[in-house]
């Protein structure tokens, strides 16, 4: 599924107040687009060999910079591979009103901020709003249990609005396997999965999401 790509990236500014280190002005380098997702679904005994729609959680023994202490949102993971985002890394924070003028998209009556998120180290230039699947529009996909991935700028005018899902993440970049990749990983203990849980994913309190995520595990590791 293709999405809205903005050809003049460079030119994306947003004044934003830095996270974790970060100093100055975040460039956002934002567009928002989302990979294809595929819509064919797989069988019963497919799904229970596959965890879209689950969480993805770094194990202590994670040693990849990327994903030490990640939280990881599973878009889709079938034969072809596997897609993901992080949701507990923020990267900057600040006016929705400044990301929407920085993307050149009207942003008359915008107001609250918003949080920028590292989404994983593939395509960092490209942003998705993962969300509620109270919010539907032409383009949505509805990912599974309550959650859905949309990849326009009307989302995020929505949000700004308040007319938005109830719920969302914007995060830049995902997290990509190739087919057996993330298998011969978890086989490894680099991961364990739990279920999704709303009030998790969209806790505010980022810091604390990898240690609640643990206490949800059901394996040991």
């Amino acid at each position: 599924m293709k999405g809205v790509v903005i050809s003049n990236w460079r030119s994306v500014t947003v004044r934003f107040c830095p996270l974790r280190g970060w100093v100055g002005r975040f460039v956002a380098l934002l567009v928002v687009c989302v990979m294809g997702i595929g819509s064919q679904r797989p069988t019963a005994a497919e799904e229970n060999q596959y965890i879209t729609g689950q969480l993805l959680v770094a194990s202590p023994k994670m040693k990849d910079s990327h994903f030490v202490e990640t939280v990881v949102y599973m878009i889709r993971h079938d034969e072809e591979g596997a897609m993901g985002v992080v949701i507990n890394r923020p990267l900057a924070k600040g006016p929705i009103s400044d990301l929407l003028a920085g993307l050149g998209v009207k942003s008359k009556g915008a107001s609250g901020e918003i949080t920028l998120h590292y989404g994983g180290p593939v395509k960092s230039k490209q942003g998705f709003v993962l969300h509620s699947n109270d919010y539907v529009r032409n383009g949505t996909i509805v990912v599974q249990d309550g959650f859905a991935l949309t990849g326009d700028t009307e989302v995020l005018r929505a949000i700004s609005r308040g007319t938005g899902p109830r719920q969302s993440i914007l995060v830049l970049g995902y997290a990509g396997w190739a087919p057996g990749q993330l298998e011969a990983e978890m086989e490894r203990k680099d991961w364990f999965v739990i279920p999704a849980e709303e009030a998790l994913i969209f806790d505010e309190d980022a810091e604390t999401k990898w240690e609640k995520a643990k206490d949800r595990r059901r394996i040991k590791i």
